[in-house]
């Protein structure tokens, strides 16, 4: 017994439920019509049949069949998207079919084909009792590719050989929605139904189907295209780089594994989320991709819980000229950052340790610098005191480092002594060494006179020094000198003294901080090195030696620096001299397009900051970020204070409110010292 479900209770709906109430395999459930004095309710009513005024209600898992007399579209799509996988939905073009077939208002099979039959987009063919078609629309004469004077009076296996209709024939049972390929190749769905009659007799069956071709090639695109997204899904998955996809709104659709262990995110807690959610500092590169429509490659960011330091490329996903969403890629580069910087130490204490500058590593034809040069030759071939002369960054390390290594001191060590980095009340014993002192326990070392002794100790930025160690410093030079054999060479049991500074001497003579007698004594061989904005001409040899280095430094193959970018070079001022044009040489390297082995103008203009624009009246570089311009401040800040205080550094640590070893790292930090 089958369980029915009629919508629509007018003079169709009304005959419908006559007709069914007659049968003996169909069970009328209920009855719907959005019309409660329809005659259809009326009925239902009087013989207790279930009512209402919507179907939904009564389309329960219990239903196998039911009738659309509406004849409204929109309610046979909305039947079709709630029925449950075994129920059918039956036309009203059908149900026409069926009253006039049971109700005897149709006499002839030429007026049933013409009337109704074919007036349906199904298909429909019928048999009588010994398996023959007695008729047949012209829908399914289209989707079998026959005639109906081939099709009536033939078995219907001769036009459908896997044909089903004689098995419900025999078995007076329906079968509902079940898929059959024609001969031609086309797919349908097909429902059965036997042919009753009003004494329980099986008088014939029929079918009625659809083609589901299109439909079944759909589903079979479908499928494709979720083996598709399925192979994807798992390559995105295997990546050891973070992957993130995001939709045309900005919002997260798809995470990999590893953008979870790099930043610390779940699937739950991006997906649906801005694109903003996994950044710490910087803004989102989805979001500017979408709106700008173009890819962004190479973007420094901290992503995570853990601030990782990560490299992010980002490409717009465009379909049909419409951008609907963009997929980066982020690679971790902290663990590689952690090892670049301990390269970096190591290289920095190799060079330290060895004194490896000789004069060939000071680059440069201009007649300035060749002056500089052959002063610091001499003073190599003695060991009376050298004082180097210049502002920061000018190479007077370097000129320190070529003067021991040309001396016969050479084979003996080279200590630097950066002076304004050292705290001044320790200074005595760093230079002088302390003895042993029973009374607190402390034990006698060596200062760095002593460590440096037949070699060469060099003291950067000497005015740094407190006036009672100067006084010392000269003692010992003087000592040294009484102990010289006339020729202006002093004993070998000595330190040779070379200092540096970047400051006015004399202004700090007359103003009291610098030992006058201490002056004279250093002074005695002054080398001036130039600043390099007054020897331009050397820009092209000394940017080629630090092409070199920093090559090696950072395993890069940068050939040379074009024509172009080294005239730009050449119209800077350059106020932090040779170690500003390395490290914008260095910037530069970083802005090199892929690939690419030359420095062009471009890389050096955006290296340079010269771009400036202004926020709130103050000049910011067009290129920085938020923790350089906080870092550019920052440094500012401790220069201007410096100078108010003549580098004294206790009162600048007092005037910025900081200790005094926060004042050291911070100087050391910016290179101020």
């Amino acid at each position: 017994m089958q369980n029915v479900l009629i919508v629509g209770a007018g003079s169709r709906g009304t005959l419908l439920l006559n007709l069914l109430l007659d049968s003996n395999f169909m069970n009328v459930c209920a009855v719907v019509d959005i019309d409660m004095k329809a005659s259809g309710i009326t009925l239902a009513k009087k013989l207790g049949i279930s009512y209402g005024t919507h179907w939904k209600p009564f389309l329960t898992d219990e239903i196998d069949i039911v009738f659309d007399v509406t004849g409204e579209k929109v309610v046979f799509d909305e039947l079709m998207k709630n029925i449950h996988m075994h129920a059918q939905v039956i036309p009203s073009s059908v149900v026409d079919l069926l009253v006039g077939l049971f109700n005897g208002k149709i006499q002839t099979e030429m007026d049933r084909q013409r009337l109704i039959f074919n007036s349906i987009d199904e298909g429909m063919i019928g048999i009588n009792q010994k398996g023959i078609i007695d008729f047949i629309n012209e829908s399914a004469c289209t989707m079998l590719e026959v005639s109906d004077f081939d099709a009536i009076g033939k078995s219907i296996y001769n036009i459908i050989p896997d044909s089903k209709l004689v098995r419900v024939l025999k078995s007076g049972r329906p079968e509902l929605n079940e898929e059959l390929t024609l001969p031609n190749g086309r797919k349908i769905v097909s429902s059965r139904y036997p042919l009753i009659s009003a004494s329980g007799t099986v008088f014939g069956a029929f079918a009625v189907f659809k083609d589901v071709s299109e439909v079944v090639k759909l589903a079979e695109e479908i499928t494709d295209l979720q083996s598709v997204k399925t192979m994807l899904e798992a390559i995105i998955h295997s990546s050891d780089d973070a992957i993130s996809v995001v939709d045309e709104k900005g919002n997260g659709i798809l995470v990999n594994p590893a953008y979870t262990r790099i930043t610390g995110l779940s699937e739950d807690e991006v997906i649906g989320k801005p694109a903003s959610v996994d950044i710490n500092e910087g803004e989102s590169i989805h979001m500017k991709v979408l709106m700008t429509k173009k890819p962004i490659r190479g973007v420094n960011m901290r992503i995570g819980e853990d601030n990782r330091d990560v490299i992010v490329n980002v490409a717009p996903i465009i379909v049909d000229q419409q951008v609907k969403g963009s997929i980066g890629v982020i690679h971790d580069i902290t663990e590689m950052r952690s090892l670049m910087k301990e390269l970096d130490l190591a290289r920095q204490t190799i060079r330290k340790l060895e004194s490896t500058f000789t004069f060939d590593d000071i680059h440069g034809s201009s007649q300035e610098i060749g002056l500089a040069i052959d002063q610091a030759k001499i003073a190599s071939k003695s060991n009376i005191p050298v004082m180097l002369r210049g502002e920061a960054g000018s190479g007077k390390e370097l000129f320190a480092n070529a003067i021991h290594s040309g001396s016969n001191r050479k084979s003996h060590k080279f200590i630097r002594l950066n002076c304004g980095a050292i705290d001044p009340s320790v200074m005595e014993k760093e230079l002088f060494g302390e003895a042993s002192d029973e009374d607190s326990g402390t034990s006698s070392r060596f200062g760095l006179l002593e460590e440096a002794r037949n070699g060469t100790l060099f003291l950067d930025e000497v005015t740094h020094l407190p006036l009672s160690v100067q006084s010392r410093l000269l003692d010992y030079l003087r000592f040294s000198s009484s102990q010289s054999d006339g020729k202006n060479e002093l004993q070998t049991a000595t330190a040779r003294i070379i200092v540096a500074t970047s400051k006015n001497l004399e202004k700090a003579i007359h103003e009291g901080t610098f030992h006058m007698d201490l002056y004279y004594a250093l002074n005695r061989l002054s080398i001036q090195i130039p600043p390099l904005r007054t020897r331009t001409i050397d820009i092209p040899e000394v940017a080629h030696h630090l092409l070199k280095k920093l090559n090696e430094e950072f395993g890069m193959n940068a050939e040379r620096v074009s024509d172009e970018a080294i005239a730009k070079l050449q119209t800077y001022e350059w106020p932090g001299n040779v170690r500003e044009l390395e490290n914008v040489l260095s910037r530069a390297m970083i802005f090199m397009k892929h690939g690419s082995t030359v420095i062009e103008e471009e890389d050096i203009r955006r290296s340079l900051f010269t771009n400036e624009v202004k926020v709130d009246g103050d000049v910011l570089p067009e290129k920085s970020t938020l923790a350089s311009v906080m870092d550019d401040y920052e440094r500012t800040i401790l220069e201007k204070a410096l100078a108010e205080h003549d580098g004294n550094k206790s009162l600048t640590a007092n005037r910025l409110g900081i200790s005094l070893r926060s004042l050291y790292y911070k100087l050391e930090k910016y290179k101020l010292i």
